[in-house]
C-alpha cells in the first residue's frame, strides 16, 4: 500500500506572482558614492602594524596624515588596538609609547574580546565618519567590501589613500 500511495504533487511557482525579497538599506550619509560625514578634521582609525610600519619607515604618524590629507587629522585608537599592542610586549615598547600620545583620541569599546580587527570592521560598519588606517591585507579585503570606508596606507616611505573621492581634496597618486 506504501508503495502505490502517490507522491505528494509539488506545485509550480507562478512566474508572474510579485517575489519578496530584503534589500539591504543604505546609510543616509552614502549620495552617489560619496560619504557626506567626511570631512575636515578627519578622524583616523589606527591599526597595530599601522603603527609598527610607521616606526620602520621613520614616519611621524600625525605630520605625515596631515600631508597626506592636506587638513587637520584626528588619529583615533580603539581598546582593542591598545590591548593588540600591549601583548606584543617589550619590542614594540616605541608603538605603545605612541600610541598613549594625548593627541591619539581613545575610543572604549564595549563588547568582549580583544580581536582588533573585527572591533575595527564593526565600528566602521556602524559610524561612516572613520578613515581606516591599516597596512594589513586581510582588513583591507574587509574594508573595501563596506561602501564609504576610505582606507589610509604606506607605501614609499609615506602615506597613500585609496577610495577617497576626488571631492575632499585627497591628492591623485
Amino acid at each position: 500500500e506504501k508503495d502505490r500511495a502517490k507522491a505528494p504533487v509539488k506545485k509550480k511557482e507562478d512566474s508572474s506572482a510579485i517575489k519578496e525579497r530584503e534589500v539591504p538599506q543604505h546609510p543616509s550619509c552614502l549620495f552617489f558614492q560619496y560619504n557626506t560625514q567626511l570631512g575636515p578634521p578627519y578622524h583616523i582609525l589606527v591599526d597595530t602594524n599601522f603603527i609598527n610600519f610607521s616606526i620602520k619607515a621613520k614616519l611621524d604618524l600625525v605630520q605625515s596624515m596631515m600631508d597626506c590629507l592636506y587638513a587637520k587629522c584626528i588619529p583615533c585608537i580603539t581598546d582593542c588596538v591598545m590591548g593588540e599592542i600591549e601583548k606584543l610586549g617589550q619590542k614594540y615598547r616605541v608603538a605603545l609609547r605612541i600610541a598613549k600620545d594625548p593627541q591619539f583620541e581613545r575610543l572604549p569599546c564595549m563588547h568582549k574580546g580583544t580581536y582588533a580587527d573585527d572591533c575595527l570592521v564593526q565600528r566602521v560598519t556602524q559610524h561612516k565618519c572613520y578613515i581606516v588606517a591599516t597596512v594589513d591585507k586581510e582588513l583591507k579585503r574587509r574594508i573595501r567590501k563596506i561602501p564609504g570606508v576610505p582606507i589610509m596606507y604606506i607605501s614609499r616611505h609615506r602615506y597613500n589613500i585609496e577610495r577617497m573621492p576626488d571631492d575632499y581634496g585627497a591628492p591623485r597618486f
